[in-house]
C-alpha cells in the first residue's frame, strides 16, 4: 500500500477517534446533575455566603454535580427550575419572591424536586405557610456563637452516618418557632451544653422530610466561615445534597428504596 494513502487513513482514524472522544466528553458533561444554590437576601446578609458557595462548588467537583449560584429570583419559572436536581437556599433572608415565582417553586417541589436549606433559610418568607412547612420551621432568635453538643438521632441517613453519637461543634444556634410536626430530626441540640437555647429537650437543628411530592433537608449549621472548613460539616452538606437530589445507591451513601 502506498505510504501516503496509509498515512491519510491513519490520520482519518485519529481524527475520528478525537471527534468521538469529544462527543463522549460533551455528552458526559451535559449529563452532570445541576443544583441551584440560591443566596438572595432581603434582610441580614451572612458573610459566610461566599465561603459556602465555594465549598459546595468543591463538593460538586468531587462528587459529579454542577453548581449554579445565583441571587436572581427570575430563575424561578417552570422552564428554568426543571433542569435542577435540587434547589439549595444558602443563608437566604427575608421575602424573596413574587406570586408567580412562588407558584413555580411549588410546582417544582410537587413534581418531585428537591430542596435544601442552610442556616438562615429558616429566616426567609415568614408570610408563606407553604414555605414554613417545606423548610420545617422559622427562626426566632439566637445567642452568641459558641460551642454546643449535638446528639445524632439517625445513624443511617447519609448526612449523619459519618458522625459520632455526640458531636461538639461551634456555630450560631437558632431557636425556632412553627416547627412542622412531620420533620424527621437528624441532630438535636443539647441545651444544657450552651447558653441561650429555648426549644427545650427536643431542639432539632438538622432534619429532613418528604413534602408535597418532593424532598426537603435543612441544617441550622453554617453561620461561620470556619464551619465550611470542617470535614464533618462538609460531609453533612454532601449527604443533604445527595438526599435532596434524590440520588440512590451506595455510591452516594443513599440506600435504594
Amino acid at each position: 500500500m502506498n505510504l501516503a494513502i496509509l498515512s491519510m487513513k491513519r490520520t482519518k482514524q485519529l481524527l475520528l477517534s478525537l471527534v468521538m472522544t469529544a462527543i463522549t466528553y460533551t455528552t458526559c458533561a451535559q449529563k452532570r446533575d445541576q443544583i441551584l444554590v440560591f443566596s438572595k437576601t432581603a434582610g441580614f446578609r451572612h458573610q459566610s455566603i461566599e465561603k459556602g458557595i465555594q465549598t459546595i462548588r468543591e463538593l460538586g467537583q468531587k462528587n459529579d454535580f454542577e453548581v449554579i449560584a445565583s441571587e436572581d429570583a427570575k430563575l424561578f419559572t417552570d422552564d428554568k427550575l426543571k433542569k435542577f436536581k435540587a434547589i439549595l437556599f444558602l443563608n437566604t433572608t427575608g421575602d424573596l419572591f413574587n406570586e408567580q415565582q412562588k407558584s413555580a417553586f411549588q410546582s417544582y417541589i410537587r413534581q418531585g424536586g428537591g430542596f435544601m436549606g442552610i442556616h438562615a433559610a429558616t429566616d426567609t418568607e415568614f408570610n408563606w405557610p407553604w414555605y414554613n412547612q417545606l423548610v420545617g420551621a422559622y427562626f426566632v432568635n439566637h445567642p452568641e456563637v459558641q460551642e454546643a453538643k449535638l446528639i445524632k438521632t439517625d445513624a443511617a441517613h447519609p448526612a449523619t452516618e459519618h458522625l459520632h453519637q455526640v458531636w461538639m461543634h461551634t456555630d450560631e444556634w437558632y431557636n425556632f418557632k412553627s416547627i412542622y410536626p412531620e420533620i424527621h430530626p437528624l441532630l438535636l441540640l443539647d441545651e444544657t451544653s450552651y447558653s441561650g437555647g429555648n426549644n427545650g429537650k427536643e431542639h432539632p437543628i438538622t432534619w429532613y422530610h418528604d413534602f408535597d411530592g418532593g424532598r426537603s433537608f435543612y441544617t441550622g449549621l453554617g453561620h461561620t466561615d470556619e464551619s465550611y472548613d470542617e470535614n464533618a460539616f462538609q460531609q453533612l452538606l454532601l449527604g443533604g445534597i445527595n438526599y435532596a437530589m434524590g440520588r440512590k445507591g451506595p455510591r452516594f451513601g443513599v440506600a435504594p428504596q
